[in-house]
């Protein structure tokens, strides 16, 4: 599963001053991949579950403690982040992207930064 995360992010080609958002973090693995390539940048990892937000938080402590991380507990369909705008936007095995690909996309598009990347991703699991 590691590897799997690191080529994902890896591919997204982060940038030291980038801001990611990650829909449906789970344990932050993706995230802490992601952390350690940021120096001014800020990762963001959102997911509905409390139990994947704790876990996520605590995996990535160093960087939360950093203000290089954020996780926060929210449904994507409720998504609310004021007016924070992201270099990239995540999304692995987020089953809105799936079954509703118009209205996900349309709820994170404008958190997008100019120029920004969507990376949506739904691939069946092994």
């Amino acid at each position: 599963m590691n590897d799997r995360q690191e080529k994902i992010v890896n591919e997204l080609h982060i940038k030291p001053t980038d801001r990611v958002l990650e829909i449906g973090c789970g344990q932050g693995v993706a995230g802490t991949f992601i952390c350690k390539q940021l120096t001014t940048g800020l990762y963001v990892g959102i997911d509905r579950s409390e139990k994947m937000i704790n876990a996520a938080s605590r995996r990535n402590q160093r960087f939360v403690e950093e203000s290089k991380a954020q996780f926060v507990l929210q449904e994507l369909e409720n998504l609310d982040l004021g007016t924070q705008q992201f270099d990239i936007i995540l999304a692995v095995r987020v089953r809105l992207f799936y079954s509703e690909p118009d209205h996900a996309r349309q709820i994170v598009e404008k958190y997008l930064a100019p120029q920004g990347t969507l990376k949506i991703i739904y691939d069946t699991p092994r």
